[in-house]
């Protein structure tokens, strides 16, 4: 148990600085006044999670997953793992949980974000 933690604490502490470092970038080399930082880390973690789940599948290495899955690339973006659940119910031909899954994330995720500003709000501001 103390090393799966430990492979997901440092697999983590990579990505998330793996995530400043890249979303830092962008905002210098595209400074529109939108969000490059997170949009391109999301597509790219995603495209990630993507070309891993079948690297690791067809080369038996699911023993990397709590460091690379887990830990890298949901420290990069948790989206990533968002993004593998969604296409997983999809190809499973679970589209309409698929829908429901993708429009409850992001609606109820939005939510919870702005309900936590109203309360941090109504106690600090």
């Amino acid at each position: 148990m103390l090393l799966n933690v430990s492979l997901v604490a440092l697999g983590g502490a990579l990505g998330s600085s793996l995530r400043y470092l890249v979303g830092l970038a962008f905002v210098k080399a595209m400074p529109l006044g939108f969000p490059m930082g997170v949009l391109p880390v999301n597509i790219l973690g995603s495209f990630a999670m993507g070309l891993f789940v079948v690297f690791a599948h067809q080369k038996g290495l699911s023993v990397a997953n709590l460091f690379v899955m887990t830990g890298l690339l949901g420290g990069f973006t948790t989206f990533s793992a968002f993004s593998l659940e969604a296409v997983t119910l999809m190809e499973r031909g679970h589209l309409g949980q698929a829908a429901l899954y993708v429009g409850l994330s992001v609606a109820l995720s939005i939510l919870g974000l702005m309900a936590g500003l109203a309360i941090a709000r109504g106690i600090w501001a």
